[in-house]
């Protein structure tokens, strides 16, 4: 597909595109300080659960999900190494539902990506995507791993945030992952089929707290993390403490929200999505584009075209939230996954996620069309926004169409230098980023 220039307004549009004038904007983030997590775990262990060392050795599950989470390495380590030291036997089991291709062997391949392995943690990883019938509460059928289940202890390890899809007094957190990541595929595609005619945060959180209950759950770490993606909290949550400390937990979590400081866009360049940076791909209460029906969104923002250029290598074809866009590249095409894609949207019973937009051979082709289909405007007042992705907007470029509103928001750097949208020889954005690591 190429570019052609064949009207007026085509015309204005590529004059626009060769001219734009871009700022970039740094966000005066009010962060909550990082803490030392491995210190907090132990301070944690010798607040809450010293007693387990009274117990007869045991084999315990310690349950790690799908997501890139700040210090989940060191914290993995010494929970395997405390319960090491106290007689346990503990091993790695992955709480991801469908992540990983729903197989074994693909979730293995997560936990080896985000650098969990019998070497960097000290315990053997098994996994399975068997599921036993744990009864049922309020009508809502209880599956869970069978590994962990068969273990006589249960320790999960996950972060606490909002969810993408739905709101509640916990969302995304200890009683999610015993519900969703320990459902694997068949738990979690029951609970979300379950939400799309009851109320979803209902049917995770009763379930998850049942199945804290009736499964051998010791107890859960909780990591909070700011906008600079540190660990700012971490506690540990036996079931009797679950609802109401993880409550507290996602409070905290709020006040680390990347959000952009804008209310009407008229295009969104997003330059990766994946499920490293979001379990939706990308963020819906970032783009004001949520794809689950009678699900609140509770961002204001209006954007009218999104173009997402690439997905991230470590979404490993999980292309889940291209549906959002309605603008790719054929690069981010060829490397979607249409199996895993098509297994993570369906168990969520969420198929618009997987939905593909209009694609094309380069940067500049996608953004020229886009620019055609939004309202009548001028290069002055166009507002043009690039993102790295909805989890990294510590640093974003802007339009000048942008800048009265950012001029009269706090806390905001509008950084002087202008600079336009930079494109290499074969028509593709330059990056403006270095990539983060967050394998500890």
């Amino acid at each position: 597909m190429t570019v052609a220039i064949n009207g007026p307004i085509q015309s204005q549009v590529m004059n626009t595109l060769n001219n734009l004038v871009m700022r970039k904007v740094r966000p005066q983030f009010e962060c909550l300080p990082a803490i030392d997590a491995v210190g907090a775990f132990e301070a944690e262990w010798n607040r809450v659960v010293s007693g387990f060392s009274r117990l007869a050795p045991s084999r315990v599950a310690v349950c790690v999900g799908s997501r890139e989470v700040s210090n989940m390495v060191p914290v993995a380590r010494a929970v395997v190494a405390k319960l090491k030291s106290i007689g346990h036997e503990p091993f790695i089991t992955p709480a991801m539902g469908s992540h990983g291709g729903a197989c074994a062997e693909g979730q293995i391949k997560v936990l080896e990506r985000l650098g969990v392995t019998e070497q960097s943690i000290g315990a053997p990883v098994m996994a399975t995507m068997e599921v036993v019938e744990a009864g049922e509460v309020d009508g809502i059928p209880l599956l869970f791993d069978r590994l962990a289940w068969e273990a006589d202890g249960i320790v999960v390890i996950n972060r606490i945030k909002e969810h993408t899809d739905f709101s509640g007094p916990t969302q995304s957190g200890i009683i999610k992952m015993m519900a969703i990541g320990l459902g694997n595929q068949a738990g979690a595609n029951l609970y979300h089929g379950l939400g799309l005619t009851g109320n979803l945060y209902q049917v995770i959180s009763t379930a998850g707290l049942e199945l804290s209950r009736r499964a051998p759950f010791w107890f859960g770490v909780g990591l909070v993390e700011n906008q600079l993606h540190e660990t700012v909290r971490l506690s540990i949550l036996t079931a009797d403490m679950l609802p109401h400390e993880e409550a507290k937990l996602l409070n905290d979590a709020k006040k680390g929200l990347p959000r952009l400081p804008l209310t009407d866009v008229d295009l969104l360049i997003v330059d990766e999505i994946g499920k490293n940076v979001s379990g939706g791909g990308m963020d819906p209460k970032v783009t004001g584009r949520n794809p689950v029906v009678g699900c609140e969104n509770d961002s204001d923002i209006r954007i009218s075209r999104i173009f997402v250029r690439d997905l991230t290598d470590e979404s490993e074809g999980n292309a889940i939230g291209i549906g959002q866009a309605d603008f790719t590249t054929d690069r981010l095409v060829k490397k979607t996954d249409l199996a895993a894609t098509a297994m993570n949207c369906v168990t969520c019973a969420l198929p618009e996620c997987a939905k593909m937009p209009i694609a094309y051979p380069t940067d500049r082709e996608a953004i020229y069309t886009a620019l055609t289909t939004i309202r009548p405007h001028t290069q002055s007042d166009l507002r043009l926004v690039r993102i790295r992705n909805t989890s990294d907007l510590d640093t974003f470029f802007v339009s000048t169409g942008c800048l009265p509103v950012l001029q009269a928001t706090p806390f905001v750097t509008i950084e002087p230098d202008p600079m336009g949208l930079e494109f290499d020889s074969t028509g593709n954005l330059l990056n403006w980023y270095t990539p983060r690591h967050t394998h500890n």
